[in-house]
Order: structure tokens, then sequence, then C-alpha cells
């Protein structure tokens, strides 16, 4: 456990996640229903964008003092839910980080950061429930306890009694705010949701994701049609110096479509080097006249390796070669010069492309990248899961 401060006493907020919803002015409420077996929401892992649902309590209408749900992902890091009552002040977020459920508090009484049970990132349905118990807070996974915080709350005296606002699948803040900053995007799935007793239906603006969730899922990375995700050139392993050579190795598993598959380049202009897929072809093209292509064979990786006078675009036995003039490399080390360099993955800024992917992951120089780490990607992309197939029935958009 990470503390801050003295323990807790009157944590409020922990209370305050139990009580009845009520709409408030400026904050978006889901519906509340006593229904089971509602569908699932995607927590949409795009970054930038508004969260799944924001609901608020009354603290005053106390129903039930516990509220559950059934997670599924295979994102290690990210955020479930956040709650406050006074932003940056008086606020609670559960989430993820290296696969484990993480809990984040943060008061005029305690600051604490306290991780907790067994990985869940392994893209079955895990049961959670949190719970008030007299001065506790109990985590449970699976039905099994996992946490128990002793005297960490109390109810409030003489002070106002406040509302608590919900967010899911977001934070309201930057995340550098929080205690032990993490990536907040997830890539994950909820259902069977009852917060304080209650079944709640996702909104509208959760209704995106929803296929994803339907879908029968593998690990991966997906991007749909017409999507995709841009990396600085300074932000990713750099190029090898004596002598000179990058690489990008892809795995890919399923491959749809006419479309940019990867590219090197810049916003301004063309990219020097791409890869294609076309006609179940995977195709090198680049400003120096270049072009080679391969058979798409999934299941094997996909080595794209630069140097000083060669390409080699290699995948299984298969392996072509093209001889490269100093002069002709020139603009492809210039790339790496330049504060606008971008490795592209999926479709260019502006592309009409068909093209759909998934990767189990892309590596440049032997280290894997992190699409949420992305300078900036489309919304749809899933950043950990995959379709089983790429049929027409996992069409986000």
């Amino acid at each position: 456990m990470d503390s801050g401060g003295p323990p807790a006493t009157c944590c409020r907020l922990l209370l305050l996640l139990l009580l009845p919803p009520r709409i408030h002015q400026g904050w978006v409420l889901g519906h509340i229903l006593s229904v089971q077996n509602l569908p699932a929401r995607h927590l949409r892992s795009g970054p930038g964008q508004e969260p799944v649902a924001v609901m608020t309590f009354d603290f005053t209408k106390i129903t039930k003092p516990s509220s559950s749900f059934e997670f599924r992902t295979w994102d290690p890091e990210g955020v479930i839910f956040y709650g406050d009552t006074k932003a940056e002040e008086d606020w609670f977020m559960l989430g993820l980080r290296d696969g484990r459920l993480e809990t984040q508090l943060h008061n005029r009484w305690a600051q604490l950061t306290v991780g907790a049970g067994p990985r869940v990132d392994d893209g079955r349905w895990h049961q959670v429930e949190v719970k008030i118990a007299g001065d506790s807070v109990l985590l449970w996974v699976d039905r099994d306890e996992m946490l128990s915080l002793r005297q960490v709350y109390g109810p409030p005296a003489g002070e106002p009694q406040p509302l608590l606002r919900i967010v899911l699948g977001g934070l309201p803040f930057p995340p550098s705010k929080l205690l032990l900053p993490l990536v907040p995007a997830l890539d994950g799935c909820l259902r069977q949701e009852s917060w304080l007793g209650q079944q709640t239906q996702p909104s509208a603006s959760a209704s995106t994701g929803l296929r994803s969730c339907n879908a029968e899922l593998q690990p991966g990375l997906y991007f749909p049609p017409g999507t995709g995700a841009e990396f600085g050139l300074r932000d990713i392993p750099q190029p090898h110096t004596e002598p000179w050579a990058f690489s990008l190795d892809l795995g890919l598993k399923l491959a749809a479509g006419s479309g940019h598959l990867l590219a090197l380049g810049a916003r301004e202009n063309s990219s020097w080097i791409s890869l294609h897929l076309q006609d179940q072809k995977v195709v090198l093209t680049s400003g120096a006249g270049l072009s080679l292509d391969l058979p798409v064979a999934l299941g094997l990786p996909l080595q794209l390796k630069l140097a000083a006078s060669t390409v080699i675009l290699k995948q299984g036995p298969k392996t072509e070669v093209f001889a490269v003039a100093p002069e002709d490399l020139n603009p492809l080390l210039q790339l790496w010069a330049q504060p606008r360099g971008r490795l592209f993955l999926g479709a260019l800024p502006g592309e009409d492309s068909s093209a759909s992917f998934c990767l189990d992951g892309l590596w440049a120089q032997g280290q894997k990248l992190d699409v949420d780490q992305a300078l900036s990607r489309s919304q749809d992309i899933w950043a950990h899961s995959c379709p089983q197939s790429s049929s027409s029935d996992t069409d986000v958009s």
C-alpha cells in the first residue's frame, strides 16, 4: 500500500458509491432497469473521447451497500470506473495495472493506492463486487475476498450531503493527477452491472462498442476498415547507427480488404515507404520506385528490414530483397531528423481504405509498441482484442 497521509476515518466517497442515482444538470444519467441479462457494454478505449457513461448519486437515499459487475478484458492497464464528490479533491478509482485490480483513493484524510487479487486480463468474464461493511471497504473477485480496507470511512458530520459522480471507462482529469499515473484507455467489456442493487442499461453513447463485446474475441490489436494510428518516430526505438539499420515486425492474424497496413513518412507529404494489403498480398512500395510483394500468410511474422543499401521484406520462408542506392535512402534518414516524422499503422489520414486486420503485436527494433501510447488513433480500434474472423458482423463503424 502507498499512503500519503494518516489512516482514513471518514472516507465518505466510498460510502457514496452505494447510493441511488438521480439526474444532475450537466451530467448524463444511465437508464435504470430491473432487467437481467442486459447486453454488455464496451469501455471504448479511444483517447480523448467522452466516457461511456456518467451517473450522479444522491447521498440521502441509501438502498443497498454494494455494487457489482462482470468484467472481461485482455488489456493489462486502464480505468474501469472513477467516482468523486469534488474533482481532484475527494475521489476514488478502480482500474487495472499489470493485469490486476487497483484502487486509488484521495481525500483530505488519506491518499492511498492498493493493488489486489489475481490477474484478470485473460479474456474471461470475472465477477467484481465492492461493498461497505461497517467502517471497511471490501473487494471480491469471483466471489473470493481480495481486499479489505479497515477504518477507511465514516459518516460526514455537520457537512452538506454531496452528490457523487461516477464515470465509466475514463477520467475527468489528466492521468498525471492520479496518485500513481496509468494509461486510462481500457479495451474491456462490462455486463450484469448492479450499481446499488439496480441494473443499468448501456447508454446511447456506448452503442458503437456493443458489437465488439457480442463477438467472439481473441487477444490482439484490431483495425476495422478506415481506422489508423500514428506514432512519432522520435518516440519509438531508434535505428542502429553503425551500420544504419531499422526493423519492423508484425504478427498478422487476420487480413481482409485493400488499403495501407503501415507506412513511414510525414503528415505533410506522401510516405517514403509503405506496406499495403491488396488482393491477399502484402505489397511494399517506396518513393524510390521500389515495389515488392508477398502473398499474405496469416500466423507467420511479417518483417520489414531497412539498411543502408537494402530493403528486405520477409514472411516465413519467403524473402524479397531490393538494393537501394545511398541517395535514395536520404529521404528516409531525414524522417528521423524532423519532428513530424511518423510511423503510420492502418489507414493514412484521409484514406478511403477497406482494409481490416488483426495483429498479435507490432515491434520496432524488437520492442513491442503499445497503441495506447500512440500520438493519435481512431476511436474504433480495438487496442487489446480481435474478432475471431474478419466477417462483416464484427464491423464497429
